[in-house]
């Protein structure tokens, strides 16, 4: 009996479908573990806070919203979209995401994140992901020949805060 699936154009369906599916799942397993802290790396309080001031950052607020006037009714804290542009040699200086959780989209470029919780440096590159949370403090540091452009949305409590 001929079965389509098996033989001729099904089975090149097939194997391109196959394929289509195993690069996805790699591309979605890098991406997971990109720009992350090795877990053999991770320890508390392994990086102190570092003193380095703001340098060749563009800090701009693109978007914001008062949390207590919205349906959570969370007093005090706004959610806001923001556009960091760093340029070569660039610095965001040393800050806590202790009481502000951020999540950070690379658009263009790559920097490098120093930590309070990983023992190395970790590397981000466009299209990385950067999870900030409670127990994070570190900074960044554009070592590249590029420009490096990030979308960073947050959770800030002090309007005040003057920290990237």
């Amino acid at each position: 009996m001929f079965d389509p699936t098996t033989t001729g154009r099904g089975l090149g369906r097939r194997l391109v479908l196959a394929a289509v599916t195993a690069g996805t799942t790699l591309i979605g397993i890098s991406t997971a573990l990109a720009g992350e802290c090795p877990k053999d790396q991770m320890k508390a309080d392994v990086r102190k806070s570092e003193s380095h001031a703001a340098k060749g950052v563009v800090d701009k607020v693109l978007a914001a919203i008062d949390l207590e006037k919205e349906p959570a009714k969370i007093k005090g804290r706004q959610l806001r979209l923001r556009k960091l542009t760093i340029e070569p040699g660039g610095i965001v200086p040393w800050h806590s995401h202790d009481d502000r959780p951020a999540i950070i989209y690379i658009a263009e470029g790559e920097i490098v994140e120093y930590a309070s919780n990983c023992a190395v440096p970790i590397v981000h590159k466009a299209g990385d992901i950067s999870v900030e949370r409670f127990g994070t403090s570190h900074w960044w540091q554009n070592l590249g020949s590029k420009t490096v452009v990030l979308f960073s949305s947050d959770v800030l409590h002090d309007k005040h805060d003057k920290h990237m």
